[in-house]
């Protein structure tokens, strides 16, 4: 009877430990709002190696800040979104929830190794609820004045933001900014001319 206990209780131990094992191999996640062309998961994909539909928590509302095109990318050839503090002002975005490992692929896709941007923590609106500890990204040398984006970047920003669902007033705005950078853009290069 004795070996018998002994053994009920080893198998109770194995599947204790079993289960600590399994709650130990789950991966870490970090929360990161996402708010110019990693809205659209499948451009993340390009970057990170992975589907991240899965990964989507949903829309979420970055507030005091508002977004502009301070950084010149020369590898996308336009200016590229950033976000800068403004009391008035809110960013809307994509809140993902992303595995740990993934993480050092996001900076080096946000330019981070290189000084491009760099992590801000943040707190972000979504689901009625407020998640802290949100990681976006922030230009570090930004522009004086905001630059262009081509019409890639036009078309994957505003992509992301249709199919993730962001409000449609807010696509229109971001559509009419990303425009009307455009014609300024092609103005200065007809009076140049």
């Amino acid at each position: 009877m004795g070996k018998r206990l002994q053994q009920n209780k080893f198998s109770v131990d194995s599947q204790t430990n079993s289960s600590l094992e399994w709650q130990q191999s789950e991966e870490s996640t970090f929360y990161y709002f996402a708010y110019g062309s990693c809205m659209c998961p499948v451009d993340l994909k390009r970057s990170l190696g992975e589907k991240t539909h899965l990964y989507v928590v949903g829309t979420g509302t970055l507030k005091n800040y508002r977004l502009g095109f301070y950084r010149y990318s020369n590898s996308r050839k336009c200016g590229v979104l950033d976000v800068v503090p403004d009391p008035k002002a809110s960013v809307k975005g994509v809140l993902y929830k992303l595995p740990w490992r993934l993480s050092e692929k996001l900076d080096k896709r946000e330019d981070v190794p290189r000084g491009g941007y760099r992590r801000e923590i943040v707190d972000i609106r979504a689901h009625g609820q407020v998640y802290q500890n949100v990681r976006t990204y922030v230009v570090v040398n930004k522009l004086a004045k905001e630059a262009a984006p081509n019409d890639w970047y036009f078309n994957i920003v505003l992509r992301g933001a249709v199919t993730c669902g962001l409000p449609e007033e807010y696509c229109w705005n971001l559509f009419n900014h990303m425009y009307q950078l455009q014609q300024q853009q092609q103005g200065q290069v007809i009076e140049s001319a």
